[in-house]
């Protein structure tokens, strides 16, 4: 603990949620992290999707008030930014290469390395997911848990293949246009979100936030990150062998809905659970954020860890992967504090004991 300390003596400046933000070297250059939480805690390391940073990804989430006693309560939280995805942050130089989906992974590893963390539970929205899946079955002992928002584990359809391209050569040719920006909000949001100017997350409009924070983004740093998703391998049978717990949570609006069934049906079901919420795309995280909070609490229950808040839904001791912990009834819109498109819950029943 003492060479932790040390290691996070470097901060930059004062950031969100009572955070200090530091800039982390690493052999693949500086990456941005915003630590919030006492350093005594279990680490939840966060990354989000292409075109977000930490705040835009995350700032619903735990910007809710029962986040701050399921998750603050029980964690010091590592939120990680993808290269040059920080507030202000200067454009990549042309000419410094480009990082790959392992390039990102390992270069988590090394954050964990300079934070002196030995295991985390990850928490990624959609390519951020990607990139914590992709550490998790490199470093298979460094991995604690996977909490996945709307997660890739394929190499890119024929549909997304071409989407992908179109955005990254215009990005290249024109920058962040406004139709680049409105494709990516078809990758966030859900039509209703789209289509409605009255949507909104704690009193702030969800869409004005996001395009301001989409504003601050320099071209040629979001196209790298498009790039190493655009270019990711499948991780099917890497999955297969994974024995993290992981919950995934995906909108059945989402465009990687199906990504989400696929990488649930080839996971081992001891080790998985899927939750679907209606009427939400891909961003979950600031969609529908109350939504999160009973299942990442069940989900959390297992873990030794964890101290349940005095509001807590369950005190059982079960596996919060087991069919009882993860029961329709516990995931009702009557006990998440929903009226409209309730959570369907996909737990298939263990496997049989050989």
């Amino acid at each position: 603990m003492e060479a932790r300390r040390e290691s996070v003596a470097l901060d930059m400046d004062i950031a969100p949620w009572g955070g200090q933000e530091y800039l982390v070297p690493t052999s693949f250059g500086p990456i941005s992290v915003t630590v919030c939480g006492d350093l005594d805690k279990p680490a939840l390391v966060t990354y989000p999707d292409v075109g977000l940073n930490y705040l835009s990804c995350f700032e619903g989430l735990f910007s809710c008030s029962e986040a701050s006693s399921v998750l603050f309560h029980n964690f010091c939280i590592y939120h990680i930014d993808p290269p040059g995805h920080e507030v202000g942050a200067p454009e990549i130089p042309s000419e410094q290469e480009v990082l790959t989906a392992d390039d990102l992974a390992d270069q988590v590893a090394e954050v964990l390395d300079y934070f002196g963390l030995d295991e985390v539970i990850g928490m990624g929205v959609t390519a951020g997911a990607y990139i914590l899946s992709l550490f998790a079955c490199k470093y298979t002992d460094r991995a604690l848990g996977l909490i996945l928002v709307s997660p890739l584990s394929q190499s890119t359809s024929w549909t997304e293949w071409l989407s992908n391209q179109a955005m990254i050569n215009i990005i290249y040719f024109c920058g962040l246009t406004g139709f680049v920006k409105e494709r990516l909000l078809q990758r966030y949001f859900s039509s209703e979100v789209r289509d409605s100017s009255e949507s909104t997350i704690e009193g702030l409009d969800v869409l004005t936030t996001v395009r301001h924070h989409m504003d601050d983004r320099r071209s040629e740093n979001v196209m790298r990150y498009m790039q190493a998703i655009h270019q990711r391998q499948d991780l099917t049978e890497n999955l297969k062998n994974l024995r993290c717990r992981t919950l995934i949570l995906v909108g059945d609006q989402s465009p990687f809905y199906h990504e989400a069934l696929h990488m649930s049906d080839t996971m081992n079901r001891r080790y998985n659970a899927l939750i679907e919420v209606e009427g939400c795309g891909s961003l979950v995280t600031e969609e529908r954020p109350q939504s999160m909070i009973v299942p990442i609490e069940l989900f959390l229950t297992g873990y030794a860890f964890y101290q349940p808040p005095l509001r807590s839904l369950t005190s059982s001791p079960r596996s919060p992967l087991s069919p009882l912990c993860m029961s329709a009834e516990l995931l009702s819109p009557e006990s998440l504090g929903l009226k409209l498109k309730p959570i369907k819950t996909r737990v298939s029943s263990p496997e049989p004991e050989l």
